[in-house]
């Protein structure tokens, strides 16, 4: 079984790319997957097997 979350990234103006990729990897460590990136970042869904 799948379990999905989505986030809504606060980045701000600047390293707007560093942000992502930190807060991407971040996510990547706790087993999410990118599923989906909304239209200018604006929310991300992440999915990951629920029984891990």
């Amino acid at each position: 079984m799948k379990e999905y979350k989505v986030i809504q990234p606060k980045l701000g103006i600047r390293n707007r790319f560093e942000k992502m990729e930190v807060l991407l990897n971040q996510h990547a460590r706790e087993g999410w997957i990118v599923k989906n990136i909304g239209e200018h970042w604006s929310s991300i869904i992440l999915e990951r097997d629920k029984n891990r």
